[in-house]
């Protein structure tokens, strides 16, 4: 990404923001945020020369960075490692509830084909910052397929999210409780997993990749607060 302001690429996404509902993650929409903050149509092409890729990441590294500073706020030292994990996800949801519908169409961008191996660099820079800021240290085998399984919790989370009509999201909250409860029983998961340790890393191979910089994320900012 060019030497651009943070300050521009996040007035940029705010300005599009307010598009995307109707016109989509597309340029009609950048165009139309950088019209309503007075941005022309270069200085547009500098803050994000990927155009919806490069709005779309920006739109996720906020979501990030709102999670991780709630949680260095917080005191979260009396709660449990999945208490922990089931609050910054609902601190995460709680930021993009003004933007459901870009949610949706962010996803659905996300699912083309062309576009897969950003979702995953996304979703995989999610969970690995929650994991992190949640206290947690692994460097063996653990650390992918905690990521693997926190990743299948976040996923099938906004899936639910993205229908419930419920007050204060109760439903998504009580369903992601119960993924958790599930899957977050590292120790036991660990045995099953070790025991097809071949099949797992072949499912999680694109995790690994990331975390070794085989495909690394582009350097945009660091989505950590320190």
């Amino acid at each position: 990404m060019s030497d651009c302001t943070t300050s521009q690429r996040d007035a940029l996404t705010a300005a599009a923001l307010t598009h995307v509902a109707f016109d989509g993650w597309s340029m009609a929409a950048l165009r139309a945020g950088a019209r309503d903050i007075g941005m022309d149509a270069e200085a547009m092409r500098d803050v994000f020369p990927d155009g919806v890729a490069d709005a779309i990441w920006n739109f996720s590294r906020l979501a990030d960075q709102h999670m991780l500073a709630e949680m260095e706020s917080a005191d979260l030292d009396e709660l449990r490692i999945h208490e922990r994990v089931a609050w910054a996800v609902e601190t995460r949801l709680a930021f993009l509830e003004p933007h459901r519908e870009a949610v949706h169409r962010g996803l659905t961008w996300l699912s083309l084909p062309q576009n897969a191996l950003l979702g995953t660099r996304l979703l995989y820079r999610t969970v690995d910052d929650m994991w992190y800021a949640v206290g947690d240290k692994s460097a063996d085998f653990s650390f992918y397929t905690k990521r693997g399984l926190l990743a299948g919790v976040i996923g099938s989370t906004m899936l639910c999210w993205l229908d419930d009509q419920s007050e204060d999201a109760a439903e998504t909250k009580s369903f992601l409780r119960r993924r958790i409860a599930d899957v977050m029983k590292i120790h036991s998961a660990r045995k099953r997993i070790q025991s097809s340790r071949g099949r797992v890393f072949g499912s999680l191979a694109i995790l690994k990749d990331i975390v070794e910089k085989r495909y690394r994320l582009p350097d945009k900012g660091d989505s950590r607060v320190t």
